[in-house]
């Protein structure tokens, strides 16, 4: 068999939209750092793949411009290696200025493109991004492969593989439980081209599922982890083009670290993969995106046939805990750790259960919302600080449209954490609304009152429904839910579209009475449908013995109960 290549820097691999044609195209990466700008989005076979990539892409912009200003030239308080582009020697905290970083942002933002020095890096590190190389792309060689697992799991055993419709996460399915109602069928689940294969690997990093029982040999035992963003309530940025979403979400610099350097180091950096595996096992959390952005959740290993299709020798490595690490990873959501203290946060992850509740009902998770006494609630996304830091220093301006996405691939709750269903959300909110400072008028406060109302509202007609349940003689809490979710469904496009519609030049009294307007018709018009189609038994009613008397329910009292709760709640 010929030497085969397919390498990622000069190779068509990554799928994007083009603005002009609104057609798909395959493109190397040269050619997308060229052309982002060019592009509408990434386009791959699932969302959650667009956001593996997107976070691949921005471990190489970050390793790259916190290096290099935007006229390619080495920062003056770093010592850069000509022939690597790598580091040479540690920085001095006294020399840094954090101001360069944010002028390099500014410029490529004013810019509208990616400056050369990108193409250049990635000429430098065109080895390491070859799937067939001696280096492979995001895989080990078969001898580092067999020095790491136990010797019963060597690659001459023929165990610890992953099939190719196991990493294909649109079909994740194992060789015992075949996955209905896919987009491929039968011998075709098994056949993968080069470019698509390479999605897959870097989705798979960060999305597998606990399945595999080949582990590599530690010191200590650890449990076969998840990949890194499936433990994840992801939020990412949107912007105009692919240019625009990647600037919006390269952060260069925050608060926390403006008198202190970090290091970028992507996964290829290292210098061998025993080393990579050696910082590995400690399961020290890094400090730096890029480590996080090209983390592995699986060592893997790919044998080749004649036909250069795969079989994929997989073996589990420690993985970080999530547990405060909002501190170097900006695209998550956080809550209270119940079981920690006051002070510890874990991710938000959604699950099967939660499907149905969506993103603009979160809204404090997205922004860090007073209470009335000035308290504090929560951790706010590392994203949602990064672009107030924009808004604060006029890198983007203040009356634009910020359009946050969330995409979360959500596992079925089981033993093997297969995925579920992949869930997708957004909402668009102007950054001088989002980031309002004023003091007793703030937007962010007023929109969660407004959620809360929102919200309260939706357990009045969830009580109604309820008691429609209950006549019907059905499962009344089934019944119930049922017609929440259908509710909450009428909700979401209004809702989106005033929050999208709020300025700070609004009165905010008006605004807010406009949207309870808008509330409360939706509520009267669901109600009104049971009206409409009310049946004899919903009419006739029942009567439910209380303590004191027999009361009457019927679709008549419900609603009336629902009126007063309405009015109780939207105006009293």
């Amino acid at each position: 068999m010929s030497k085969q290549s397919f390498n990622l820097v000069i190779d068509p691999w990554i799928k994007v939209i083009v603005k002009e044609t609104n057609q798909e195209k395959l493109v190397s990466l040269t050619e997308f750092f060229k052309e982002a700008q060019n592009y509408q989005q990434l386009a791959g076979e699932m969302r959650s793949q667009d956001l593996a990539i997107l976070r691949f892409l921005l471990a190489i912009l970050t390793t790259v411009y916190s290096r290099f200003d935007a006229n390619d030239e080495v920062y003056e308080w770093l010592d850069v290696d000509k022939e690597t582009l790598q580091l040479s020697e540690s920085v001095d905290d006294d020399e840094y200025d954090q101001s360069d970083l944010q002028e390099t942002w500014h410029q490529l933002f004013q810019a509208g493109h990616f400056s050369e020095i990108v193409i250049r890096y990635l000429s430098h590190h065109q080895n390491q991004f070859d799937l067939f190389g001696a280096r492979p792309f995001y895989q080990v060689t078969a001898d580092q492969y067999d020095l790491l697992v136990p010797a019963k799991k060597r690659i001459a055993s023929g165990s610890g593989t992953v099939s190719i419709k196991q990493i294909n996460r649109l079909i994740s399915e194992s060789n015992k439980t075949p996955a209905l109602f896919t987009p491929k069928s039968g011998g075709e689940k098994k056949q993968i081209a080069l470019d698509e294969l390479t999605r897959w690997l870097i989705t798979y990093q960060n999305f597998t599922g606990v399945t595999d029982k080949t582990k590599i040999e530690t010191d200590e035992k650890f449990a076969t982890p998840a990949g890194w963003l499936y433990k994840l309530n992801p939020v990412a940025a949107k912007g105009k083009s692919v240019f625009e979403t990647l600037m919006l979400n390269l952060i260069l610099f925050n608060q926390d670290t403006k008198d202190h350097y970090i290091k970028q180091k992507p996964v290829w950096e290292y210098d061998n993969i025993n080393d990579y595996v050696t910082e590995r096992k400690k399961m020290i959390l890094p400090d730096d995106v890029s480590s996080l952005y090209t983390v592995w959740a699986r060592l893997l290993h790919i044998e080749w046939d004649k036909n250069y299709q795969p079989t994929i020798f997989s073996a589990g490595m420690p993985m970080y805990s999530s547990e405060n690490a909002f501190n170097v990873e900006p695209m998550s959501t956080w809550k209270h750790d119940a079981q920690g203290g006051a002070d510890d946060f874990k991710p938000a992850v959604k699950s099967t259960r939660s499907l149905g509740i969506a993103m603009w009902r979160n809204f404090g998770q997205y922004i860090n919302v007073e209470n009335t006494d000035g308290n504090v609630m929560g951790v706010e996304p590392g994203l949602i600080t990064w672009l107030h830091i924009l808004k604060s220093k006029g890198l983007i301006e203040k009356n634009r449209h910020l359009n946050l996405m969330s995409v979360v691939l959500v596992s079925d709750d089981k033993r093997t954490q297969a995925p579920a269903v992949e869930v997708t959300d957004d909402l668009t909110i102007r950054a001088d609304v989002l980031f309002d400072t004023e003091s007793t008028q703030r937007w962010p406060i007023r929109i969660e009152n407004m959620i809360d109302t929102t919200q309260q509202i939706g357990k009045d007609f969830w009580q109604f429904a309820a008691t429609i349940g209950e006549i019907r003689n059905l499962d009344k809490s089934s019944f119930a839910s049922q017609q929440s979710a259908k509710f909450y469904e009428q909700l979401n496009a209004p809702f989106k579209h005033w929050l999208a519609s709020l300025s700070n030049d609004d009165d905010r009294d008006a605004k807010e009475l406009e949207w309870k307007h808008e509330l409360k018709q939706i509520v009267l018009d669901s109600a009104e449908a049971f009206m409409q189609t009310s049946t004899s038994r919903d009419i006739t009613g029942i009567i439910v013995p209380t303590k004191e008397k027999s009361r009457e329910k019927n679709i008549f009292t419900a609603n009336n109960h629902l009126r007063y709760n309405i009015q109780k709640h939207l105006e009293g």
